[in-house]
């Protein structure tokens, strides 16, 4: 009995020492730069570095965004040995880490579990362990883990085993249990961000094995319609997100072009309702004074970034306005009004609704003004597409 006693134990200080893990490398939501939706398969050690000199000149790391990500394309080929080189465009892995590091960020790359990565560079299936011990020494501090090719043995497995109906969900969190174990061996903290876009309920296991973030949704463009489809589709799964585990709807698109200013502050104040990691996706480099100020408001940012980690959710909807609430630290709440019609309209709600049920104070995170107290119905002309946003702190 002593024996079984102790062996429950060791299971219980393992969870445990995962969990006080997990919080330590994403107590809150991962802020900063990845270099797919802007560079695509084009990202070079270049436009790296000039992400992170742009992160530092601009005041956007001083203001939470700390990592740099490369995403797909910078893999080469692997030697006699099995070990992964990276491609021309990157000539020395380490020293591009170094030199992120040197300006006081954090130093992301990305892989797949399969053999293939989505862009056809190579994945990590059967070097799970030699890719962790490399990013580690390289001086990775976040993996984004993308599914692509492994869904191909995922069907090929469900095809073989027809009477079988996990097998390939089966697979695919065996195969990300894999690369979590991996990394946690190499003993260096790496946030891991699993990107398989919600398959299985990943929300309900992702935890579990280790992962910070884990996509809940396919990829997001830069229009209005895929940005307010994958934003106002995550009220549901706010159970699932708190300090050390995330869900992530995907990257921002704020300054790629593709939407207008509204459509943007829109985007930002959504995701940070939800508790979403907010990692810039535009050419740091060139972004405009409204781009700056939609990305650099920290007053907006603050509610993402919120000790409690409490994700946002939907409070109401009336045809084309929704309301949605997110409870934070030291009993405030931040309520966000958006009108997703054609045409501006008025927004209200009461201030009892949010569980605030005396006076509060009432603060334009946008107009950066405060608004005075309220005790009761508080209204706000919202344009199209627009967002208004408030945090109300009892009086």
């Amino acid at each position: 009995m002593k024996t079984r006693v102790s062996a429950v134990a060791f299971v219980v200080l393992m969870v445990a020492s995962s969990s006080v893990a997990q919080t330590r490398v994403a107590a809150t939501p991962p802020m900063g730069w990845n270099s797919w939706n802007h560079f695509f398969s084009k990202v070079s050690d270049a436009d790296v570095r000039s992400a992170a000199d742009a992160l530092v000149a601009t005041g956007m790391r001083d203001a939470g965004y700390t990592y740099v990500n490369i995403d797909d394309a910078w893999q080469g080929k692997r030697d006699a040995n099995g070990v992964l080189h990276p491609n021309e465009k990157f000539p020395d892995m380490k020293a591009l880490a170094d030199y992120v590091h040197s300006k006081g960020l954090k130093f992301g790359i990305y892989s797949s579990p399969g053999p293939q990565t989505c862009a056809h560079y190579e994945g990590s299936y059967g070097h799970e362990q030699q890719d962790a011990e490399l990013y580690a020494s390289w001086g990775v501090d976040y993996l984004k883990y993308d599914l692509c090719s492994f869904g191909d043995l995922m069907k090929q497995s469900a095809k073989d085993h027809p009477e079988d109906k996990d097998t390939a969900n089966r697979m695919m969190r065996e195969a990300y249990s894999k690369m979590a174990d991996a990394l946690r061996a190499t003993g260096r903290p790496i946030l891991f961000s699993l990107c398989q876009y919600g398959l299985d309920e990943v929300w309900k296991w992702a935890p579990s094995i280790g992962g910070n973030t884990w996509r809940t949704t396919y990829d997001i463009h830069d229009t209005y319609g895929s940005m307010s489809e994958i934003g106002f589709g995550q009220s549901s799964l706010a159970p699932y997100a708190g300090p050390g585990h995330w869900n992530d709807p995907d990257m921002l698109e704020v300054g790629n072009g593709g939407m207008t200013e509204d459509e943007y502050k829109t985007h930002f104040s959504l995701w940070s309702i939800l508790a979403a990691p907010l990692l810039a996706g535009n050419d740091l480099a060139k972004m405009t004074a409204s781009d700056r100020s939609i990305l650099m408001n920290r007053e907006v940012i603050r509610i993402d970034q919120d000790a409690l980690g409490s994700q946002g959710k939907r409070l109401s909807v009336d045809g084309t306005t929704e309301i949605w609430v997110r409870t934070l630290s030291g009993g405030d709440v931040a309520v966000a009004l958006f009108n997703r019609g054609q045409s501006a309209q008025t927004i209200s709600f009461e201030s009892s609704a949010t569980g605030l049920t005396s006076r509060v104070s009432v603060r334009d995170l946008w107009a950066h003004r405060d608004l005075g107290t309220e005790s009761g119905r508080i209204s706000a002309t919202v344009v199209p597409h627009g967002v208004v946003m408030f945090r109300l702190h009892r009086a």
